[in-house]
């Protein structure tokens, strides 16, 4: 068993990504993944043994991370909801209007104020704008484009067609405010989208991008996770939250009788709480 553990740290397996791509397996990566679920190194250090048992050529990642996941679990329950951000975030909904209101919610935390789902009248049509952002007597006119399944990014049609929208409102403004169009997704930019955002001076916020300021890195700074993150909580009563409004885990921390309307035991209800107190480091969430 040593013998192949020191074989798979020298030639480590082709795993198969969510788009298809065969890539080498990069254990380094797994070990900063799991270390920001809040696990320590001892725990990182027997779960990546025990993933490494396992590995085969020809493994896809959504394998590993699911094997990862399980066995954060076993540790505590909010390492693991951490480590499946990614995935939580993918479980707002298929309609997308979750994540914009997700969006709006992290915004917020930054210091913005928000409006959401405004008509705003362009040169030659109406367009409903996501997210309209205020700060700094700066506007921002913002669309979300929300992805409910692995591997699907965003090419560089959406960024063009959104910034015709956005022209086309400018056009119609005599005097328009100073500020900047965004484009906001879960998933990852095209190089082609990322070079015409970038040409066209549109802002560019997806799960990696912009580094030090990534939808990743926003939500683990401001503790600002959503309550699909939580591994208590069933789909449906996620969905009953969500269909509510109830968006971030601090909602939760903020209107725990909601939890009562499901018939949750107040065993369960304390576990939850403690669960999102856990995950969103209990001092931001209480923030109003």
């Amino acid at each position: 068993m040593i013998l192949f553990r020191k074989r798979m740290k020298k030639n480590s397996p082709d795993i198969i990504k969510s788009s298809g791509k065969r890539v080498k397996f990069s254990f380094s990566k797994l070990r900063r993944s799991l270390l920001k679920s809040g696990a320590t190194k001892a725990m990182v250090s027997h779960i990546i043994d025990e993933i490494r048992d396992e590995l085969y050529h020809g493994i896809s990642t959504k394998e590993v991370y699911n094997r990862a996941f399980a066995l954060l679990k076993d540790y505590k329950g909010a390492y693991a909801s951490r480590y499946g951000l990614k995935k939580a975030i993918y479980e707002l909904g298929p309609s997308g209007f979750p994540f914009e209101k997700y969006v709006a919610e992290i915004l917020s935390i930054q210091g913005y104020e928000n409006s959401l789902n405004e008509i705003l009248q362009g040169k030659c049509v109406s367009h409903e704008v996501d997210i309209i952002a205020y700060k700094d007597s700066k506007r921002h006119l913002i669309e979300c484009k929300f992805h409910n399944e692995e591997g699907r990014n965003c090419d560089v049609k959406i960024p063009l067609y959104i910034h015709s929208r956005f022209e086309d409102i400018y056009l119609n403004e005599h005097h328009k405010e100073p500020g900047q169009g965004w484009l906001v997704t879960n998933t990852r930019f095209t190089s082609d989208a990322i070079t015409y955002g970038n040409c066209v001076g549109i802002k560019l916020l997806s799960w990696d991008l912009p580094k030090g300021e990534s939808l990743k890195e926003l939500i683990d700074r401001s503790g600002a996770y959503p309550i699909t993150t939580s591994t208590l909580l069933s789909a449906e009563e996620k969905d009953f939250l969500l269909k509510r409004g109830v968006v971030l885990g601090r909602h939760v921390l903020e209107k725990p009788f909601l939890l009562d309307h499901q018939g949750i035991s107040e065993t369960r209800k304390n576990r939850i709480i403690s669960e999102f107190k856990m995950l969103c480091n209990t001092g931001k969430c209480d923030e109003k």
